[in-house]
């Protein structure tokens, strides 16, 4: 393995050859979202989140909160599912994995209300600073 220096403009942090910028740039980076460059509106979200749609049509989310769920039902809740929830990590833990983000194998299928709260206990004001 080799070491490099991050390729954002004025960033000065070695990282491995296999990387193009550092965690704290990737990081920065999907911070500075707007409507215009927000990763869920690319093509590639968009794909995803048709295809999680399709293999869980019905809210997957088990209600247990030490189970990954919301902690607002018992069992399984089964209403329509709206909302691809990244899972087991979220979309900026899979970044920082070097996973991608878009693949199915990282998403359930949730209604808006489980998607909500649970986001609301694990990323409190949608987008906890890291």
């Amino acid at each position: 393995m080799g070491w490099k220096v991050c390729s954002t403009a004025g960033c000065a942090n070695i990282i491995d050859d296999t990387e193009s910028k550092c965690l704290e740039c990737r990081r920065r980076k999907d911070r500075r979202r707007t409507r215009i460059r927000n990763p869920y509106n690319t093509a590639g979200h968009q794909g995803f989140r048709r295809q999680v749609l399709a293999r869980d049509p019905r809210c997957v989310c088990p209600g247990a909160v030490d189970h990954g769920g919301c902690g607002k039902h018992v069992g399984m809740c089964a209403r329509p599912s709206t909302v691809a929830d990244h899972y087991p990590y979220e979309r900026t833990e899979l970044i920082e994995l070097g996973l991608n983000p878009n693949d199915p194998r990282y998403g359930r299928g949730l209604c808006a209300r489980c998607h909500d709260t649970k986001t609301g206990l694990t990323r409190p004001s949608g987008f906890r600073a890291q």
